[in-house]
């Protein structure tokens, strides 16, 4: 089991007037080689969530456990955690700094002692793995377009070889094809190598087209956990805390109403195509 966490609170500023709780009593279960989506509205605890998961902030109250030891135990090797948790920023290319591509994506394994010769093949192979050939290896990362600076950064982090890989919003501000093409490399990467992936989104879309799990959170709790055809299903809840449903949801929960006879806890285009054919007898 990788990462397991039992009631979990995290208080900011505890003690004083700027006094406020964004994690209450969390309880999760994340096996290993799950593909998660985490979703919520601004300030509901998702990202001071996934912060606690490489100690990067540690819980005021609760326990997180890594391969069954506590992450909080006196001794416990919180480099090695990081290196096998690795967290990916929103914007994460203003992480970006080295001369080269290249060398920025070696940063990580270097630190961890390996010798050159591995530092720059598992680099090479990072790279690869999110679709910089080489031609991109020399170029100053602030050369990249939008899309390319975030598949460097990732690629920075895949260098590595953690696993569990986080994900904070690594879409933002891309256009449509930028998107789709960073999210299909996060799904390749998830299904060859098998490492599990922990996706924070505000796209519903997104969520319903690559995760296998949703966790809704809202002031601080868990609120919804499960598949996405089962948490979707509650979309007059999500719409109360400013999240909604896919919009195929909304189509398919419209026809119902209208009479169809369909399957409304479809999540994807191609689901609600198939359902909509099927209604017609087609």
């Amino acid at each position: 089991m990788a990462i397991r966490i039992e009631n979990l609170s995290y208080v900011y500023s505890e003690g004083n007037a700027f006094e406020k709780k964004a994690l209450d009593q969390i309880n999760l279960i994340i096996p290993d080689g799950q593909f998660i989506g985490v979703i919520g509205h601004t300030g509901s605890g998702k990202s001071t969530l996934i912060q606690q998961l490489n100690g990067l902030l540690k819980g005021t109250s609760g326990k997180i456990f890594y391969n069954d030891q506590c992450i909080y135990d006196e001794g416990f090797e919180m480099k090695k955690l990081r290196e096998k948790v690795g967290l990916v920023f929103q914007y994460p290319e203003y992480q970006l700094f080295e001369a080269t591509v290249l060398e920025d994506v070696c940063f990580g394994p270097k630190n961890e002692g390996l010798s050159p010769e591995e530092v720059k093949e598992r680099a090479i192979e990072a790279l690869n793995q999110v679709g910089l050939s080489e031609e991109y290896y020399e170029k100053s990362p602030f050369e990249l377009s939008g899309g390319q600076k975030r598949r460097a950064a990732i690629a920075g982090i895949l260098a590595m070889h953690p696993e569990v890989l986080i994900l904070d919003e690594p879409t933002a501000g891309l256009d449509p094809k930028g998107r789709d093409e960073i999210l299909d490399q996060i799904k390749k990467l998830h299904t060859e190598r098998g490492i599990t992936v922990i996706l924070v989104s505000h796209s519903m879309e997104d969520v319903a087209n690559y995760v296998e799990r949703i966790i809704v959170m809202n002031k601080g709790c868990v609120m919804f956990d499960g598949i996405p055809r089962e948490v979707f299903q509650h979309y007059r809840e999500l719409e109360k805390i400013g999240l909604a449903a896919p919009q195929v949801t909304y189509v398919t929960k419209g026809l119902e109403e209208r009479g169809w006879k369909i399957d409304t806890m479809v999540t994807t285009v191609k689901e609600a195509k198939n359902a909509i054919l099927k209604s017609l007898g087609k």
